[in-house]
């Protein structure tokens, strides 16, 4: 007798699934997941490995991050006492507060001793050794300097002997001048601009070309040409003019121009022979006087960007060329922004191995001030 088969209702059916036509058994449709085996000669466990070991290979350790060298170790920095070390600042270095109703020279004494203020001092000793050994303390100045309301205080200077030369550029004339005929100066030059008004003055196109063609007719230089007319004219503020007092005084006076760089040089009244002969004569007489800044003279360039130290230089190869030893003696440069020519043709160049250069950065209407009250805290005047 043959053996029932038990169909898919027959009792005890298990879950192994219903036979097909073949024979061959089906799986049961069953909400319940199954894992899918894995055929025998599957690659995807091989491509999971070589996937697994290519991340261990480019997985590095911080330290060797990167191209190049591993970084240095400081495990055996070695090391010494601070106290044994040289510093370049120390406490006694430091300002000390200013105390109410104190005098300038103790506020002078408290600065700091470090950079700007300690070139301050340098400064100071330099112009004050230089009037004490009676050597020649030319003064450079740019014409915002007469501009910003210093030309009192530089008045002062030269009645006192700390201004024994004085070196303007053209517009320094243009300024000196109104300053001394009206009591006023620097016009709004781009309100002018527009309709040709600017620098079109009456009296200081005329009068300024006047006193130059005077002068040069009396083979002056030309700061003596304006202050030469200045005192013969009485102007009312003569007495704020540097140049007037250079002249009441008798103390060089030059003036250095570029052709075409100041107003009155766009007037009828204009000489050109006349302009460039009394220049000229004062370009060297400024070199006789930089000539005898060996051993303790001192020159200041104050403001001046391009011109006058261009002018310096000259001065001091033309000395030099001629015999005349420039050592032993300190150049300046005052301005509130160092430029290359003042650094190169004022401070370093000239001073190179032979002298001192300094440079202090400021306003003028500020360092000329603190300046000139220093020269006079620190000098016996007499």
């Amino acid at each position: 007798m043959k053996k029932r088969v038990r169909g898919a209702g027959a009792r005890g059916a298990g879950p192994r699934g219903i036979k097909g036509a073949r024979g061959v058994e089906e799986p049961r449709h069953s909400s319940a997941s199954v894992a899918p085996q894995t055929p025998r000669h599957s690659t995807a466990p091989r491509r999971a490995a070589l996937s697994n070991g290519l991340k261990k290979k480019t997985h590095k350790p911080a330290s060797t991050v990167g191209p190049g060298p591993a970084p240095l170790s400081t495990r055996k920095v070695q090391t010494y006492p601070l106290a044994s070390r040289q510093s370049r600042v120390t406490l006694s270095d430091f300002a000390r507060p200013h105390v109410r109703g104190a005098s300038f020279q103790d506020f002078l004494a408290g600065l700091p001793q470090i950079l700007g203020a300690e070139t301050l001092r340098d400064v100071v000793a330099a112009v004050v050794r230089a009037r004490r050994l009676g050597k020649p303390i030319l003064w450079g100045l740019g014409a915002h300097v007469l501009k910003v309301g210093l030309s009192p205080l530089l008045v002062d200077l030269m009645e006192k002997g700390f201004l024994t030369g004085l070196a303007l550029n053209g517009a320094g004339i243009v300024h000196d001048f109104e300053l001394a005929v009206v009591g006023h100066t620097s016009e709004d030059v781009a309100a002018g601009l527009g309709s040709g008004a600017f620098g079109m003055a009456k009296e200081t196109g005329e009068e300024v070309n006047r006193a130059i063609r005077e002068g040069d007719r009396k083979q002056l230089g030309l700061g003596a040409s304006i202050g030469r007319y200045l005192e013969r004219r009485q102007a009312p503020h003569r007495h704020v003019s540097l140049l007037a007092t250079a002249w009441r005084l008798g103390i060089p006076a030059t003036v250095h121009v570029a052709i075409g760089t100041d107003i009155v040089h766009m007037h009828p009244a204009c000489d050109p022979a006349a302009l460039g002969r009394t220049t000229h004569l004062d370009f060297r007489l400024f070199a006789a006087q930089v000539a005898k800044l060996g051993g303790g003279g001192v020159y200041l360039n104050v403001g001046s960007a391009v011109l006058l130290p261009e002018v310096f230089l000259k001065a001091v190869t033309l000395a030099r060329n001629l015999g005349h030893e420039i050592t032993d003696f300190a150049t300046a440069n005052l301005d509130f922004i160092q430029s290359y020519r003042p650094r190169v043709n004022v401070v370093e160049r000239p001073t190179q191995g032979v002298g001192r250069g300094y440079s202090l950065t400021g306003h003028h209407e500020i360092l000329v001030p603190l300046l000139a009250a220093a020269l006079l805290e620190s000098s016996d005047i007499s």
